[in-house]
């Protein structure tokens, strides 16, 4: 099993979410479909397992979440999520097509629940508001895999595009073309900020 999911997470990482099928990988392992489908009833269950494979990369302690207060406890476990997302591009894509509930996801998620519960958040906003940060960094690794691709602008080239409009047809853009493009992670850390500053508001409504 473990060979199994290991392989199927290196086609994954060296072909993209797409290329992974039943038929690939028993070609990769040297073995027949059937092989497979005694573990993994189809792609689906298959795919579950290399997911949790992935969130088994967020190593956090419980303890130290906890002691940390419930905004720096997010904080962490969403750059955590996101950087074991940066090592495995394209494993992002495969989390689209079903919500994780591996024992390595499910204990992530009940961490984040828990710290927020015992920080006061009635049950419904705390479940809210795991699911937003979980979608909010599962949508920003995603856009990770699709830059720099064939084509595509390096940040100096759109820098100097910015840079050169009209400024009667643009004028704000103008003014803040010294700040653009965004880095991605830039982006990620001020959205991640508002994110949990809006948690706070609802947490001081409470």
């Amino acid at each position: 099993m473990e060979r199994i999911v290991a392989t199927a997470l290196r086609i994954v990482d060296e072909e993209g979410a797409e290329a992974l099928s039943m038929r690939t990988l028993a070609q990769r392992l040297g073995s027949g479909t059937a092989t497979l489908y005694r573990h993994f009833d189809n792609r689906a269950a298959l795919v579950a397992h290399v997911v949790d494979r992935v969130f088994g990369a967020v190593q956090l302690d419980r303890g130290e979440l906890f002691a940390a207060g419930w905004q720096q406890a997010l904080r962490t476990v969403a750059h955590t999520m996101f950087d074991a997302l940066g090592r495995h591009r394209y494993a992002a894509r495969l989390m689209v097509e079903q919500i994780p509930v591996g024992p390595n996801a499910m204990a992530l998620r009940e961490d984040c629940v828990a710290v927020l519960l015992d920080s006061g958040f009635p049950p419904r906003v705390a479940a809210h508001a795991y699911a937003t940060l979980a979608r909010y960094v599962l949508g920003f690794a995603i856009q990770t895999t699709g830059q720099g691709g064939t084509g595509q602008l390096d940040d100096a080239q759109m820098s100097a595009v910015f840079r050169s409009v009209d400024q009667s047809l643009y004028p704000a853009t103008l003014t803040v073309a010294g700040s653009l493009p965004v880095p991605i992670e830039d982006e990620f850390s001020f959205g991640l900020e508002l994110l949990l500053s809006g948690l706070a508001q609802l947490h001081d409504d409470v």
